[in-house]
């Protein structure tokens, strides 16, 4: 691709897999066996294909449509896209998918025996995404969380053959707290997309109004609410850290190190005294190698 903005990308799905280097912590890193990585990225393909329709992200030139079946004059429509990805996440299970990304998913579908309903749950959240663009309680921002982040963290206990309730239980709280990290990090980009994720009743609670976070800089109302869904967070990623000490091996690094992926960016978070407006907070590579030993050793 050229940096003019108007080469069309040769191969969608190698341009989706390539922003996994853009995660918060590794999405498959080195130390993991291979079969599971190769498992972990195709996962991961499909939930980026995903988000990427929900957001309007996907590469120019419509390439991912015509590979979906969708017209030419339907192509910039997300909702009628993601239709297109539930039949071809449905092809996955009985057929042949067309998609590259899903053609790619159904081999790690057959060898680990996963079930269409967290693929489903994910598609269902950017559905969720077109229509619902503010959360009038936190309540009701988990139940989003329930779809949007929650079946990654079973999809990847599936991979490894280590689902339990237990573990399962852990895990949903660890992937609402990232999620919820995740969208203080983006409150302004949110905001541009006209999305809301602070919740309505915690925004009134601290006499926060939309217009305050369109603004170059955070007033104390704003630090004040974020430094409140921050502890949430927080509370939520302690809540579901044993998960890291229930495991062994290097399935345990890849835990601690999504644990210690959120903690990191919840130390940014505070690190600029709770203004997230000017851009997203982003951890250091130490300060994250740091948390990963603080989460290793059971503390934090």
């Amino acid at each position: 691709m050229t940096g003019t903005g108007t080469a069309l990308p040769l191969d969608p799905e190698r341009g989706t897999l390539d922003k996994a280097a853009g995660e918060n912590f590794p999405v498959a890193p080195f130390f993991l066996p291979r079969a599971w990585r190769t498992d972990l990225m195709a996962v991961y393909g499909f939930a980026r294909l995903v988000d990427d329709i929900g957001d309007g992200d996907l590469a120019p030139g419509g390439a991912d449509a015509r590979l979906l079946g969708v017209s030419a004059r339907e192509a910039g429509d997300r909702l009628v896209l993601l239709d297109a990805v539930e039949a071809d996440l449905h092809r996955v299970f009985d057929a042949t998918p067309r998609h590259p990304l899903l053609r790619r998913l159904q081999p790690t579908v057959r060898r680990r025996s996963l079930t269409p309903e967290p693929f489903l749950g994910l598609i269902a959240a950017n559905r969720q995404d077109q229509l619902v663009s503010r959360y009038e309680t936190y309540d009701d921002l988990l139940a989003y969380c329930e779809l949007s982040a929650n079946p990654v963290g079973r999809l990847v206990l599936a991979v490894t053959g280590t689902s339990t309730p237990e573990r399962i239980r852990r895990s949903d709280m660890i992937c609402t707290a990232l999620q919820i990290v995740e969208h203080l990090q983006d409150v302004a980009e949110d905001l541009g997309r006209d999305r809301v994720y602070l919740p309505a009743a915690d925004m009134k609670r601290f006499h926060v109004q939309e217009a305050d976070l369109a603004t170059k800089s955070a007033g104390a109302s704003v630090r004040a609410l974020v430094a409140y869904e921050a502890q949430r967070a927080r509370d939520l990623l302690n809540e579901g850290t044993p998960l890291v000490g229930s495991v062994h091996g290097r399935l345990k690094l890849l835990l601690a190190g999504f644990v210690a992926g959120g903690r990191a960016a919840l130390h940014a978070i505070a690190a600029t005294e709770y203004d997230v407006l000017p851009g997203p907070p982003k951890p250091g590579k130490l300060r994250l190698l740091r948390e990963v030993g603080v989460t290793l050793r059971g503390k934090g």
